[in-house]
């Protein structure tokens, strides 16, 4: 195990910064645990890596590593909490103040891992939230790694079961149609996945490009449009302005938040122009502050279950 502790200069929260990582309740990959610490798994240049983050303090936090990959992983500690996220010059809407005083220790990160943030994009387009969790966590339960060191005492199902670690490209590339079919995944997304996966070391090479430069890498693939790239860019990349443009529910959200009206793509980026190029943080603490949410309009759509087509 190698523990590092990260002393930063200015507020850090953890587990609004890393926040953004954890894709359902359930992701076998990423834990809150009951004492305040945050567990996640990641698969990295030199091997996987398990890390738990424990808050020591309004500026510190104790990382510990277990696996192959604990060396890399320490020294990437400062990117991924956001230590390069400059909030210079930003002024937020007058809506989100208070959350933005409220959440000043919350960063954008940056992973730098472009597969990890890519493939639950891919799984989320066009389907209900809780859809995509799902086939996120039974693919990585059937297809990841054991992840490395001791698992969380309050894991659902028992510390036995443990942490994993996401599949590697490879692996992704070889999940049989039956498999996909399983998860609830529909044969475009999952061709999308595999498209991505052939390609996957050029991908990770856009998280040293400038971010239009790297949002345009990813979508070379098929299948990868503004609003996947825009999602994985957030996370790989800390792109602070990155606008998912194309979301069901984001448009009028953030209208009502800032207008009391809905509005679609068009005027949701107008109202955001502004505030470029952290458009991406408004729309965090719009969602902090409990005001991005339109009222609704109609029924629920029903959940599609794509296991029983």
């Amino acid at each position: 195990m190698l523990t590092v502790r990260h002393t930063s200069p200015r507020q850090l929260d953890v587990g609004l910064t890393l926040g953004p990582l954890a894709h359902g309740p359930g992701d076998p990959t990423f834990h809150r645990a009951a004492d305040g610490s945050v567990w996640r798994t990641s698969l990295l240049r030199t091997g996987p890596v398990t890390q738990r983050f424990v808050p020591a303090g309004p500026h510190e936090v104790v990382v510990h590593l277990w696996g192959d990959g604990a060396r890399e992983a320490a020294e990437a500690l400062p990117v991924l909490l956001g230590e390069d996220d400059d909030v210079t010059g930003f002024e937020p809407p007058e809506q989100v103040r208070d959350a933005h005083r409220r959440a000043a220790g919350m960063r954008m990160l940056r992973s730098g891992r472009v597969m990890e943030a890519l493939v639950p994009a891919v799984l989320e387009q066009r389907v209900q939230t809780v859809t995509a969790h799902r086939a996120w966590r039974w693919l990585v339960l059937r297809y990841g790694t054991t992840a490395p060191g001791p698992a969380p005492s309050d894991l659902p199902g028992g510390p036995r079961g443990g942490l994993r670690v996401v599949p590697d490209a490879r692996t992704w590339t070889r999940v049989p149609v039956w498999d996909w079919h399983r998860a609830g995944v529909d044969p475009g997304r999952a061709r999308t996945v595999t498209r991505c996966a052939l390609v996957a070391p050029r991908l990770e090479e856009a998280g040293a490009m400038a971010p239009a430069e790297a949002r345009a890498r990813l979508e070379k693939v098929q299948g990868v449009g503004v609003w996947t790239s825009a999602e994985a860019a957030q996370r790989a990349f800390g792109d602070a302005d990155a606008v998912s443009v194309g979301d069901f529910h984001l448009p009028a959200a953030v209208g009502w938040a800032l207008t009391g009206e809905r509005t679609d793509d068009e005027g949701m980026l107008r109202l955001l122009a502004p505030y470029a190029p952290h458009r991406h943080r408004v729309v965090r603490l719009l969602s902090l502050s409990g005001r991005a949410r339109a009222p609704r309009r109609g029924p629920k759509l029903p959940i599609a279950d794509y296991r029983a087509f």
